[in-house]
Order: structure tokens, then C-alpha cells, then sequence
């Protein structure tokens, strides 16, 4: 049976792959610096639970003092040309996305066959399913995607190296930000938060309750830089005990919904970097501040009209089941 664990395993071949290949690149501008930080990311993933808390602090403390000396350099592998590139675009236009959608599409139907299928439940572990599912669909697509394209052997590693490296320790944000709001959880802060939004807010009706847990995830998400640190607290402050509680709100529609309100908050704060710089980085602008504010200002209508449909949705998807 496929685990979680397995899915760490593989992540964690992956980025000791980067570290090596990094290693091994004399022209690298920050060649060991990089190494070494991509190396101590495999580490944590194939070694973190045997490590302990007192191993995995020590090695997040190292990732911080390694990842903040400078600025992590980015490496130029050779893997296809820009020709080649280019006419493969050309000859299959939107086709070459094939690979990338079948990543969505896998893993609901691994997700869905896990859980009402005989063979999918033998397959994957029913604790943390859709994510299991998630790695079996990048693992198929990448296949699929060699198949079909054919490019060199090493081009998937090389590639994958080089995206790491314009992103940097940004890529690092979502679990390090999702560790913070577990902190938060477990110190109560949700109790709190809860206790200000009510002096505030009188929770007099289902619409009230949900424009305050969904507006509180965006706000909260605008502050803490990624919807995963808000989750637990909002969550715990007005989604389970008001949304859910005391209005009968469906759990998994309020908890799905009002991560996605949480994401809209994403968009509008330069706090999310791993979002908002990276398409700066990855762009290569001259002008990161500038382009990042760009960014930021071209999502804000985005933002403020999915927050309103999340609102909308589940005020009138989650008291009706």
C-alpha cells in the first residue's frame, strides 16, 4: 500500500537530486551554497521522522542560516535548446498542456477510486489519500510526458533544478508558514481570535458567520503571507464552532470553501512571496519591487471577486445537505 511516507521518499530523492547535479555544476554561481541547501530539503524529507523535534528544528535553523547568508544563485543546465523549445510549441500549441491537466484530472480519480473502489483502497492509504493521489498523478503526467515528448533523460531533473532554483527559498514557505499555523492552533490563538470577531461581529445568522469566517481567512492569510497558517486559526475561531457548530454547516464544504478564501487573500499580499515573487523571479524583471507590486495590483480584482463567489457558495452549498 502507497503511504505518505512513500511520497516524502520520492520528494526527497528529488531534491537530493537537485543538490547533486548543483554540486556537480562549475559554472553555478552559489554551487556549494545551493547544494547544501537543497541537500539539507532531502534530508528533512527522507530523514525528518527519525530526526525528532529537537533534529528537525536544528535542521530548519540550518536551512534559515544557509538560505539567508545571500541570495541562492540560479543555475543555466543545459537540457533542450531554445529552438527546439520553440518549434515544439509551435508544432503542438495547446496539446503540450495535456501532461499538465492530466495532474488534476489523476489525482480526483485516484482520490475518488481510493475511497469507492477495491482496488484503489488496496492501492493508497486512505490517511492523507488525495495527496498520495496528488504524487501518483505527477509521477503518471511526468511519464506520460517523456513518452510523448522525448526529451533527454536528465532533462525532467535539470529542468526541475532550474525552476528551484529561480524560485529559491520561497519554495520552502508553504511548510514552514503550515508549521506556523499549527504553533498557532495549539496555543489557542483561534480562542482568541474567536473572542474578538464575536465583541465585534454578533453571529446572529448563517450569512453573518460566513462572511466573517471567509473575510477573516483572507484578511488573516493578507497577514500571515499563505492560507495555510490561517486555516487552523480561523477555522477553530469561527468555521467549526459558528459556520459549523451552531448553523449545521456541512465541515467539508465550510473547510474546503473557506480555504479558497483563504487563497484569494494569497493574491493581495507581497507577505505570500512563494506566490507573488516568484512569477517576478521566474520572468527575470529588472525591477523585482516594482514587478512585484504589479503583480499584486493586476490580482486584487481577481481576488476580490472569488472572495465573493466563496462567500456566496458557501452560504448557499453548505446548509443545504
Amino acid at each position: 500500500m502507497i503511504t505518505l511516507d512513500h511520497a516524502y521518499v520520492l520528494l526527497g530523492l528529488m531534491f537530493l537530486a537537485f543538490a547533486i547535479l548543483t554540486l556537480r555544476d562549475r559554472e553555478h554561481p552559489t554551487r556549494i551554497r545551493s547544494a547544501v541547501f537543497w541537500g539539507l530539503v532531502a534530508a528533512s524529507m527522507l530523514f525528518g521522522s527519525w530526526l525528532g523535534g529537537l533534529g528537525n528544528g536544528l535542521l530548519v535553523v540550518a536551512l534559515v542560516a544557509v538560505g539567508g547568508l545571500k541570495k541562492l544563485g540560479v543555475g543555466r543546465p543545459a537540457t533542450t535548446s531554445p529552438e527546439a523549445r520553440r518549434e515544439s510549441a509551435t508544432r503542438r500549441r495547446n496539446a503540450l498542456f495535456i501532461p499538465a491537466l492530466l495532474v488534476p484530472l489523476l489525482t480526483v480519480g485516484g482520490t475518488l477510486a481510493a475511497k469507492h473502489t477495491g482496488a484503489g483502497a488496496w492501492l493508497i492509504s486512505p490517511v492523507q489519500t488525495t495527496l498520495i493521489a496528488l504524487g501518483l498523478a505527477c509521477l503518471v503526467a511526468l511519464l506520460a510526458a517523456m513518452v510523448w515528448l522525448r526529451p533527454p533523460v536528465m532533462a525532467p531533473a535539470q529542468e526541475g533544478r532550474r525552476l528551484m532554483d529561480s524560485i529559491g527559498w520561497a519554495a520552502l514557505l508553504p511548510q514552514m508558514l503550515a508549521s506556523l499555523g499549527a504553533v498557532f492552533l495549539a496555543s489557542d490563538v483561534g480562542g482568541v481570535v474567536g473572542g474578538l470577531v464575536t465583541d465585534v461581529v454578533p453571529m446572529s445568522s448563517p450569512l453573518l458567520a460566513v462572511a466573517a469566517y471567509c473575510l477573516g481567512m483572507a484578511l488573516f492569510t493578507i497577514i500571515m503571507g499563505n492560507a495555510f497558517a490561517a486555516f487552523p486559526v480561523m477555522t477553530a475561531a469561527i468555521g467549526l464552532p459558528f459556520v459549523v457548530g451552531q448553523f449545521g454547516g456541512d465541515p467539508a464544504i465550510v473547510c474546503a470553501i473557506g480555504m479558497l478564501a483563504g487563497f484569494c487573500g494569497t493574491l493581495m499580499t507581497p507577505m505570500a512571496a512563494n506566490f507573488n515573487v516568484v512569477p517576478a523571479n521566474l520572468l527575470e524583471l529588472p525591477d523585482r519591487d516594482a514587478a512585484l507590486n504589479g503583480v499584486i495590483r493586476a490580482q486584487i480584482p481577481t481576488a476580490l471577486i472569488m472572495l465573493g463567489i466563496n462567500m456566496a457558495l458557501m452560504y448557499f452549498l453548505a446548509f443545504r445537505f
